[in-house]
């Protein structure tokens, strides 16, 4: 497996390559703000959730590198643009997230930010697709305890989002429900409502697919993407199996 940049596109992707029928895809893998932008916030924000999910880039490198799996991952802030949102959506390029206002997004241009990031995104999930002909594609992503603006408190260590299509994920909670997890389904959001990545490159192709969200302290240190990498490894490489032999 190896690691590389598309040169070809405003903002690159990182493109790990491997084999088989299993494609990883991270929308929310970096932090990472273009020079030329200024979103006029506090550097440190940059580290929080509103920004980055914490520890899904470790993770996906992971389990690509366990299942010797093809994976892509965005390499651009979630407050620049969100990869997993239409692009008509009020939060593809927020102006607020989770009580912190992003002063630089009030004027921003939609249309140019749209072709810089979200077009070559997905251009690049769409041209994988067609060439690999996945089986599965697996979305990881992570998720705070609790927001700052106030919510209850997150109990799940670790959830299962999907949209219409349940093969994936209800293979996947069965799994983990026997090891005795406690595990969300649809939670703490639902793949009905964001689930645009998905929608359109799985389900919009008749792939089964499915979001995986770990809550983000269990993901925080090299020891723990190491046990959710094995632990979820095994769960997506039993699913491929089973999804093979239907």
């Amino acid at each position: 497996m190896t690691r590389s940049s598309s040169s070809a596109i405003a903002w690159p992707v990182e493109r790990l390559t491997g084999t088989g029928p299993l494609l990883l895809l991270c929308d929310h893998a970096s932090a990472a703000v273009p020079s030329d932008l200024d979103l006029r916030i506090a550097p440190a924000l940059l580290t929080h959730h509103i920004a980055v999910d914490i520890g899904a880039a470790a993770l996906t490198r992971a389990i690509a590198a366990r299942l010797t799996a093809p994976a892509l991952l965005a390499c651009v802030s979630r407050l620049v643009i969100d990869l997993n949102r239409p692009t008509d959506h009020p939060g593809l390029i927020p102006c607020i997230s989770d009580g912190h206002v992003i002063p630089g997004n009030t004027d921003a241009d939609r249309l140019d930010r749209i072709a810089r990031f979200h077009m070559p995104y997905h251009n690049a999930i769409a041209a994988q697709v067609r060439g690999q002909r996945p089986l599965l594609i697996a979305a990881i992503h992570s998720f705070t305890p609790a927001l700052e603006s106030g919510s209850a408190p997150r109990p799940w260590p670790v959830a299962i989002l999907s949209n219409r299509d349940r093969r994936a994920a209800d293979a996947a909670l069965a799994r983990l429900r026997a090891d005795g997890l406690l595990v969300g389904d649809n939670e703490p959001y639902s793949g009905r409502e964001l689930n645009m990545t998905l929608n359109r490159h799985a389900e919009g192709n008749g792939i089964a697919s499915l979001s995986i969200e770990v809550r983000n302290d269990g993901i925080d240190t090299d020891a723990g993407v190491a046990h959710w990498a094995d632990r979820l490894s095994a769960v997506l490489q039993a699913i491929v199996c089973a999804l093979a032999s239907a």
